[in-house]
């Protein structure tokens, strides 16, 4: 009996290091596969600040709650069990879906370089509402629509590093970074948003130093907000080209991916310390100029075909 008990705790003792194992290599899978989609993520960031810009700023975090809870329920409820189903069934058409939507960011990224140098508009003259409950319903609905376009990127991207591991790996690395990501996004994005009344705050205290903060914070919100909106277009661009690039390799093009992977490798050599962070700088360059590319290519069909419609018409 003694033998027996000793023989099941070896028995639990063996199932437990091999659960620890496993959580410790679903941990690694999400946090590689999470970085891998950092560009798409800054990229959200980057753009759901706008969404609650001019509203009521008692309604900016309950508006930005919402978002979140909508932007899990893509991840968890829609985009991930597609994306197993599309692992266990359709693994090729992971890097064709992949690309489509690296060529969306890369029309995106296009769109808002029109809007910055004043050649295009890209937001909708749709209706207006004096009703907040409207207008806060409506904001919350177009941004979960444009959320699930990037948590669908980032999901696709972090199956494709795990496509080769089991599908429960696969399903724990999913569900992992859909949460984390979620959670670093809007968590960012709730500190942004509401960084001006910190600040506000800060710079009513006693402190010199608070009231010196607190000034610096409220003035330097636009500036940031501005920043944040150029890197976020960086961001759509680099990460868009980069789908395009890597995705033409899967599928056996060998061209720009390898010169351009050699150019980074020589520009990483040849510049000692710094290299690893130019080699990368290379790359992230041409990405986003493939980027630039492709999306105002998009941008200029589309554009054309939306011209064509009102003659159409007559």
């Amino acid at each position: 009996m003694p033998s027996g008990l000793i023989a099941l705790l070896d028995d639990v003792a063996g199932i437990a290091k091999m659960a620890a194992a496993s959580i410790d290599d679903v941990g690694a899978a999400a946090g590689k596969a999470g970085a891998k989609a950092a560009g798409v993520v800054i990229d959200d960031a980057a753009v759901t600040p706008k969404y609650v810009t001019g509203l009521s700023p008692s309604r900016e975090l309950p508006i930005i709650g919402k978002i979140a809870v909508g932007s899990i329920r893509n991840k968890l409820l829609l985009i991930l069990p597609v994306a197993l189903l599309l692992s266990s069934f359709a693994p090729w058409a992971l890097t064709p879906i992949l690309m489509l939507g690296g060529t969306y960011l890369c029309f995106e990224g296009a769109e808002k370089l029109l809007e910055m140098f004043g050649g295009g508009h890209h937001d909708d003259a749709g209706e207006t509402s004096d009703d907040p409950a409207h207008l806060e319903k409506k904001t919350v609905s177009g941004a979960v629509r444009t959320d699930l376009i990037l948590s669908a990127e980032i999901m696709v991207i972090a199956l494709n590093d795990v496509a080769d591991r089991p599908l429960l790996t696969q399903a724990s690395v999913l569900l992992v970074v859909g949460v984390a990501m979620t959670i670093v996004v809007y968590g960012a994005v709730g500190l942004i948003v509401k960084m001006d009344d910190i600040g506000l705050h800060m710079a009513q205290k006693p402190s010199r130093l608070s009231q010196t903060i607190g000034r610096g914070l409220v003035k330097g919100m636009p500036i940031i907000m501005s920043a944040l909106s150029v890197i976020g277009t960086f961001a759509m661009l680099w990460v868009g080209g980069g789908i395009l690039m890597h995705g033409t390799h899967e599928l056996g093009l060998h061209w720009p991916a390898e010169p351009v992977e050699h150019l980074a490798h020589a520009v990483a050599h040849a510049t000692g310390p710094l290299g690893g962070l130019l080699g990368w700088l290379v790359t992230a360059l041409i990405s986003a100029v493939i980027g630039v590319v492709i999306g105002g290519g998009v941008a200029f069909a589309l554009h054309q075909i939306a011209r064509l419609k009102p003659d159409a018409a007559h």
